[in-house]
C-alpha cells in the first residue's frame, strides 16, 4: 500500500497495491478563520462496480437497506419519495439494540451522475431531532453524492457541511471530521460488500 500526504490537510490519501485508490478524505476551507469553522468534509472512493449499480445502491430502498448507515447497524425502516422535495426516512438498530432515525430531503436529482440533499437526524414521525449522542451536532447537513464513470469502476464522492448551523455547531462539525471519515468509511466499506454481491 502506498501513503502520501496531502499538501494543505491532515489526511493521508492511500492506494492498494495495484495502484487503485481507496477512501480519501480532506478538509476543504477558505482561507479566512471564520470559514475554517465550517469545513467541509469530502470523501471519496472508487468501487469495482459499474456507475449505474451504484447509483441504483443509494436510489432504491430495498438495495439502501442492505448496506447504509454505521457498521454494525441495521436497517429496520426504509420509505423513500425520490425526487426533488421528496424523503428518504429510515430507521436503523444499533447493535446495543437502540434504535436511530433520520431523514433526507431531496433538493437535486440528476442521474447518474448528481443527488443533493439536505441530511437530519429524526424521531420515527419524520420531525427532525438532535443528534442522539452530540446535542451540538448540526440539526441539518446538505449532502452532495457525485458518481463519476471511471473505467467501469464508479468514484464516488461525497460532499458534507452544516446548514444553516450556529457557531457551535460549526465547531462541533469542524471538529468531528477525523470521527466522520471512520464512520464513512465503514459504511462505504458496507456498500462495497454489497455491490461485490449484488
Amino acid at each position: 500500500m502506498k501513503i502520501r500526504r496531502a499538501a494543505k490537510a491532515d489526511m493521508t490519501f492511500t492506494s492498494d497495491s495495484k495502484g487503485r485508490d481507496m477512501t480519501t478524505a480532506k478538509a476543504a476551507t477558505s482561507g479566512t478563520a471564520a470559514a475554517a469553522t465550517s469545513s467541509e468534509f469530502v470523501i471519496t472512493r472508487v468501487f469495482e462496480a459499474p456507475r449505474e449499480l451504484v447509483w441504483q445502491a443509494f436510489t432504491e430502498p430495498e438495495r439502501m437497506q442492505h448496506w447504509w448507515g454505521p457498521k454494525g447497524f441495521t436497517v429496520i425502516a426504509s420509505k423513500m419519495d425520490l425526487r426533488p422535495g421528496g424523503i428518504y426516512h429510515y430507521g436503523m438498530r444499533a447493535p446495543d439494540g437502540s434504535t436511530m432515525w433520520g431523514k433526507f430531503v431531496y433538493r437535486e436529482i440528476v442521474r447518474p451522475e448528481r443527488i443533493v440533499l439536505v441530511n437530519s437526524f429524526s424521531d420515527e414521525a419524520g420531525n427532525i431531532t438532535r443528534h442522539p449522542m452530540s446535542p451540538t451536532w448540526p440539526l441539518q447537513m446538505l449532502s452532495t453524492f457525485l458518481f463519476a464513470e471511471q473505467d467501469g469502476r464508479t468514484r464516488l464522492t461525497i460532499r458534507w457541511s452544516p446548514l444553516d448551523a450556529d457557531k457551535t455547531e460549526r465547531a462541533t462539525f469542524a471538529g468531528a471530521h477525523q470521527n466522520m471519515q471512520q464512520g464513512w468509511t465503514g459504511t462505504l466499506d458496507q456498500l462495497a460488500e454489497y455491490l461485490a454481491n449484488a
